[in-house]
């Protein structure tokens, strides 16, 4: 069994902040593999399935970011999986956006939620790092990841949530390379499909478009629509009465 961990601040208030990447992440992951739904166990919001042929248990943490690692503590040890089973996903300032790393062990770079879990946990555990940019200046930090993302942003966001659900069999079986190498072809893909869309759209005569068009096209504007549509109703606070705290 595998404990993935998503770390965020509970409530509509922080639910669209950079802050909570790792909550949309697990909550992505949930949609695309058909979990069970979430109730409250381990001081947090529980919701367990089957990612490939592995058991995952994902967990939202409703201490708050800075005390994660009560939550984290209590789940890895009630369900005794070993450390190296327990990956947390969370923003990471040091990334540009849209960019994703794992690695296991090291700093914490002054993420609360990690100092947390490493105080309950020890430190060798891996962490998905999900780049959200840095603002510049360490004096803005707080106020930039407490912030929602941009309209701007949303794009990005999308296809990294979305490429990180499709890969996730990768990460429940231990495979880290081939799930950063199928993340960057999805999110590669995707910029590729929306820049050929785009590039048709601006030179494609408006009131006469080629009868002949592809529609592979079509296909992948459509999706990416999709998905920005479902983003959007996850950012603007969407109520589910199984993950309200």
């Amino acid at each position: 069994m595998k404990l993935f961990v998503g770390l965020g601040n509970p409530g509509e208030k922080y639910r669209a902040n950079r802050h909570n990447i790792g909550f949309l992440a697990l909550e992505r992951i949930a949609d695309a593999h058909s979990f069970g739904p979430w109730r409250k166990k381990f001081h947090g919001l529980v919701s367990e399935g089957t990612i490939g042929d592995i058991r995952v248990t994902l967990l939202k943490p409703e201490t708050f970011m800075n005390d994660s690692g009560r939550s984290v503590g209590e789940a890895q040890r009630f369900l005794k999986i070993p450390l190296k089973d327990v990956l947390v996903f969370h923003d990471e300032l040091d990334l540009l956006p849209g960019k994703i790393r794992v690695k296991t062990g090291g700093g914490n770079a002054g993420h609360n939620g990690l100092r947390s879990i490493s105080a309950h946990l020890e430190n060798d555990y891996p962490r998905v790092r999900l780049g959200i940019g840095h603002p510049g200046s360490k004096d803005a930090v707080s106020h930039y990841v407490l912030n929602d993302f941009a309209k701007s942003e949303r794009q990005w966001l999308s296809q990294l949530l979305e490429a990180v659900a499709t890969a996730a069999p990768y990460l429940a079986k231990g495979d880290d390379a081939r799930f950063l190498t199928e993340v960057a072809r999805l999110t590669q893909n995707a910029d590729a499909a929306m820049a050929k869309g785009e590039t048709a759209a601006s030179t494609s005569a408006p009131e006469a478009p080629k009868p002949n068009r592809h529609p592979a096209g079509e296909r992948a504007n459509k999706r990416q629509s999709a998905l920005a549509e479902n983003l959007k109703k996850w950012l603007s606070g969407r109520k589910s009465g199984n993950d309200q705290p």
